[in-house]
């Protein structure tokens, strides 16, 4: 059966050959991992979680990381955080409208 995807499966012995290369050129494992957490904008850091919170998002993970989880759901209620005030902030800005047109 004919998949959409048409490139054979990868195994660990691609993986294991890979070189790995920044702006074009050779360059080790960790400069290439600095080098893309740099692009991404992400940081490693160090944060103690309520065990039931990690038990969480460990469980609903799957095959994605469980910390990726948890970056996505602060980055949703920031998001949100956001949202709730620029609402507020165009309510605002009607109701003056209308009680000046008044």
């Amino acid at each position: 059966m004919a998949t959409s995807d048409d490139a054979p499966p990868l195994t660990q012995a691609h993986f294991d050959r890979a070189k790995f290369r920044v702006g074009g050129k050779a360059a080790t494992r960790s400069e290439w991992q600095d080098a893309v957490r740099a692009r991404v904008g992400k940081q490693r850091i160090s944060i103690m979680l309520d065990t039931p919170i990690i038990e969480h998002f460990k469980a609903t993970a799957g095959e994605r990381g469980y910390q990726t989880l948890i970056n996505d759901a602060l980055r949703r209620a920031v998001e949100g955080e956001h949202l709730a005030a620029n609402l507020r902030t165009i309510i605002r800005e009607e109701l003056q409208q209308v009680t000046r047109s008044k």
